[in-house]
């Protein structure tokens, strides 16, 4: 019996194979950390918008806001309403008008 095969052809499918499998675990460690990247930055940037991602689901945060702050917005809010309103009969009887109607009624009764 003559062998026709040599020992180094029997180990060509094995360093294929062997190759292979290396190039695939490589493949798949450059997509794990690119997705592990991508979900790292996606929770940094939801967390600065105060959303939160837990296991029991998403939780959306208030900012804090001091008592101060809160007052402060909401008084320059109803200022500046007040400011760009449209009656001006309404704003004359409360603002500009309160001393002249007193006037013109000490005036009538004189």
């Amino acid at each position: 019996m003559v062998k026709s095969h040599s020992k180094g052809s029997n180990l060509l499918p094995l360093i294929l194979l062997l190759i292979f499998v290396a190039v695939l675990a490589v493949v798949g460690y450059i997509v794990y950390s690119i997705v592990q990247d991508v979900g790292k930055n996606t929770r940094a940037k939801m967390e600065r918008k105060n959303i939160a991602i837990t296991k029991d689901g998403v939780k959306v945060q208030v900012r804090e806001i001091r008592d101060e702050q809160y007052k402060d917005k909401t008084q320059s809010v109803l200022v500046n309403m007040w400011n760009h309103t449209k009656f001006p009969a309404y704003k004359s009887r409360l603002w500009s008008n309160a001393g002249q109607e007193s006037e013109s009624a000490a005036k009538r009764r004189s």
